[in-house]
Order: structure tokens, then C-alpha cells, then sequence
């Protein structure tokens, strides 16, 4: 497989005919033979979790896993606009449950990107983590900016179908060459976020998120990159689906387009804010 910009989907053992390298094949994993598994006919095995995955499966999976984080992050957000209309600003209730869901998204994360075994379980407490987190942002946002959560979210779902459209379209190829450039591109842009966090923090200096001109190209860039990292992620999913992994892998698949919606929405979030202003 392609390396791709989502850590997510880095160094996955491989399925079908593929060589497995240093991981080995996945547990209880046959490989298929004669045909594409999710595309054509092949060798299922009589366990529904070591059947071949297919498109049908990461499409379930990851609808499962959005309907989890927009019932917790709606039910979040109108707590969180009733905390702010009765304290007139931000209590310490609020500022800590949001805190607390990026705290338990983020160790969740961690264990699922570093263990490398799909989980429905931890699929979805990172989904519903992340709900309450977004939400209680979202809430502040849509408290001080009416109708703002609803104009991120059908941006981000538009940029999300715009690119599946263009991966299935093929107008733009996945290679190596563009690969790279992505990963470059992200890394690029954690090392600003960091380096821009650090001058906030100890010199009160935050260039890229005070709302100014800088801010707005920076929110723009931070949006093409998620755009494009979302063409590694569907490549990623179909080299899986061809390569046979076994059919819980969707969960993982579900976990890591997750994490780049979780970003998308954010950053437009925040560029309609700074709009607004």
C-alpha cells in the first residue's frame, strides 16, 4: 500500500496476494482466490468478520460511526448554547466536558493507531468523543455566530462528496509523487500549528489564528490539505478492499476518514468565523 497522510492508515499489515511484511497476516485472515474481494467473485470463509471487506462495508461503517458523532455532538451543542444563555459566557462545566471528550478522543486514537486492530467499540467511543467535543465547540460558535455549525457542516459534507467524486472520476490520480506532496504538506502544517501554539502561549503572539488576512490563508491551506488527504484515505480503503483484508478492517477505515472530517469541520468552522468578523 501507498503510504498515506493519515497515520491511521500507516504501515497496515496487507490482505489478498499481497506480501505481508513485517506485520503478517491478519488473525483468522484466508486468502481469497480467484477474484477481486468487494468487487467480484471470491473465497469467503464462513465467519462474517473474515469475509473479504468491501465498499458496501466501509460505506456502513463509517455512516454508523457519523450518525454517532452528529447525535452527540447536536445533543452537546444545545446543552452547551443553554449553559452560555444562562451564565452569559463560558462556565467551567462547559470549558471542562470539552477539554475532557478531546482528552478521551485523543487517548482513543492513540490506542486504536497504535495497537492496528479494528475495533467497532473503540470506533465509536472516539466517534461519540468526538461528537461532545465538536459539539460543545460548535455550540459556543452557533451561540455567538446564529447558524454557523449548520454552513461548517454542509461544507464539510460538500467538500467530502466533491473529493470522493474526483477520486472516482479519476481527475485526479493518486501517485507517489502526489502522495508525497500531501504528506509534505501536512507536516508542514502541524509544524506551523505547533510553532504557532508555542509564540500563543509564552509570547501571546498567534498569527495564524487571530482572524487576520495570515489566519484566513492559513484556515484555506489547512482546508486543501484535509481536502486531498481524503483522496489518500479512499485509496487507502480500495487498495484494502482489493487486497482481501477481512471485513472488520472497515471499522478501521471508518476510524480514519473520521479523523479527517473531525479536522475538516473544525478549520471551516473556523474560517467562517473569521468571515463573519
Amino acid at each position: 500500500m501507498r503510504s498515506s497522510s493519515n497515520p491511521a492508515f500507516r504501515n497496515l499489515p496487507r490482505g489478498g496476494t499481497a506480501t505481508y511484511g513485517q506485520y503478517g497476516a491478519p488473525a483468522g485472515f484466508n486468502q481469497p482466490q480467484g477474484g477481486v474481494p468487494g468487487y467480484g467473485p471470491g473465497q469467503v470463509s464462513s465467519g462474517a468478520d473474515d469475509r473479504p471487506m468491501t465498499v458496501d462495508d466501509v460505506v456502513i461503517k463509517t455512516g454508523m460511526s457519523l450518525g454517532v458523532a452528529l447525535v452527540t455532538g447536536v445533543l452537546t451543542a444545545l446543552w452547551a448554547m443553554s449553559q452560555l444563555e444562562t451564565t452569559g459566557g463560558l462556565s467551567l462545566g462547559l470549558i471542562g466536558v470539552a477539554i475532557g471528550a478531546m482528552i478521551v478522543g485523543l487517548v482513543i486514537s492513540l490506542v486504536i493507531i497504535f495497537k492496528q486492530k479494528p475495533s467497532a467499540a473503540l470506533t465509536l467511543s472516539y466517534s461519540a468523543a468526538e461528537g461532545v467535543f465538536l459539539g460543545a465547540i460548535s455550540g459556543v460558535f452557533e451561540y455567538i455566530y446564529p447558524g454557523i455549525a449548520l454552513q461548517a457542516i454542509i461544507g464539510t459534507a460538500g467538500v467530502f462528496i466533491a473529493m470522493l467524486v474526483v477520486y472516482k472520476t479519476g481527475a485526479v490520480k493518486v501517485t507517489p509523487k502526489l502522495t508525497k506532496w500531501i504528506v509534505g504538506a501536512l507536516g508542514g502544517v502541524l509544524v506551523l500549528m505547533v510553532l504557532n501554539l508555542i509564540t500563543a502561549v509564552f509570547f501571546g503572539f498567534n498569527p495564524l489564528r487571530d482572524g487576520g488576512p495570515l489566519a484566513i490563508i492559513f484556515s484555506l491551506v489547512c482546508i486543501g490539505v484535509a481536502a486531498f488527504s481524503f483522496l489518500l484515505d479512499f485509496d487507502q480503503a480500495d487498495r484494502m478492499i482489493r487486497e482481501g483484508m477481512p471485513s472488520k478492517w472497515a471499522w478501521y477505515t471508518a476510524f480514519g476518514l473520521m479523523t479527517t472530517l473531525v479536522w475538516l469541520y473544525l478549520e471551516i468552522l473556523r474560517l467562517l468565523s473569521y468571515l463573519r468578523d
